[in-house]
């Protein structure tokens, strides 16, 4: 890759990887609904900006509307509510690493939505040591018993699976939109949904107080959202989509540490097990045969 490839490829695992660290404070103080919607709002803002000035071509077949509004759903709606919830409950680094697990659930079920996307023994392997590395992870908590923490960790892998299923739907249905309204139209369709959700859920909406939890917010909005999404197409347009896919990889060892770093969160040795073992599973599943 080139340096600007590099540099596009670093900012982007920071922008994502480091999200776990700031949802995990916002949700301090917030509900998991009321932090997405505000999450997005600031999404949306920023990608406002960028219409504005890239003036996008907009898609005119209907089938296209409707899957950039369902995505706002599947892709946007449920799974960053489900991670807030999540991390009421666990760590921001475990949290990091579960999402890391991404390709492993999109390959699987690519196999049965693509033609040009099977799997073969290698990517068997890779899933299976994947699988493993979760099973370590989750068990962690079952000493407790089956608490909020199982629980949690549950809707962190929903949340994943939701992102995958999206993935190859979008794949399948939304080749055709420009990046920048890819990413806007979905944040516009999902927003709208969790402002109409969250006053009944999480009522009384409060304002945050705190000037940390706003600057998460914005972050997250900024940052986590719109710079991340055009970040990320860069890539996919500049090296391709199997290069850009493998900011994943980056997503434990950001989020990992931070979450000790700055929040005090446990390091033991299944944490850093459960990581490697997820790691080493996209490693096996993306290596290019011999």
């Amino acid at each position: 890759m080139k340096k600007k490839d590099w540099l596009a490829f670093v900012a982007l695992s920071l922008a994502w990887g480091s999200s776990f660290f700031w949802i995990k404070i916002a949700i301090e103080e917030m509900g998991p609904i009321t932090l997405v919607a505000w999450r997005v709002l600031f999404g949306i803002l920023g990608l406002l900006v960028v219409v504005g000035i890239r003036r996008p071509e907009w898609p005119k077949r209907r089938e296209l509307w409707f899957a950039l509004l369902l995505l706002g759903l599947t892709n946007t709606a449920v799974p960053f509510v489900l991670i807030s919830w999540a991390e009421v409950h666990i760590d921001s680094a475990v949290a990091s690493i579960l999402n890391g697990s991404l390709p492993l659930f999109t390959t699987v079920i690519a196999h049965f939505a693509l033609t040009d996307d099977r799997l073969n023994r290698q990517r068997i392997i890779g899933l299976l040591v994947g699988f493993l590395g979760i099973v370590v992870l989750v068990q962690r908590d079952l000493g407790a018993g089956l608490d909020f923490n199982i629980v949690a960790q549950g809707a962190m892998i929903l949340a994943v699976i939701f992102y995958a299923i999206s993935a190859v739907y979008a794949r399948r249905n939304t080749k055709e939109v420009n990046p920048i309204i890819h990413a806007l139209v979905p944040l516009f369709s999902a927003d709208i949904l969790l402002w109409a959700i969250a006053p009944s859920v999480e009522s009384p909406l409060v304002l945050p107080s705190l000037p940390l939890t706003w600057l998460a917010i914005v972050w997250l909005g900024v940052i986590g959202s719109c710079i991340a999404y055009l970040l990320y197409f860069y890539l996919l347009h500049s090296v391709g989509p199997t290069r850009a896919s493998m900011v994943t990889y980056t997503f434990p060892l950001v989020g990992v540490t931070l979450g000790v770093g700055f929040l005090n969160e446990r390091l033991d040795y299944s944490l850093v097990l459960g990581a490697a073992l997820v790691i080493a599973s996209l490693l096996i599943v993306n290596r290019d045969k011999p």
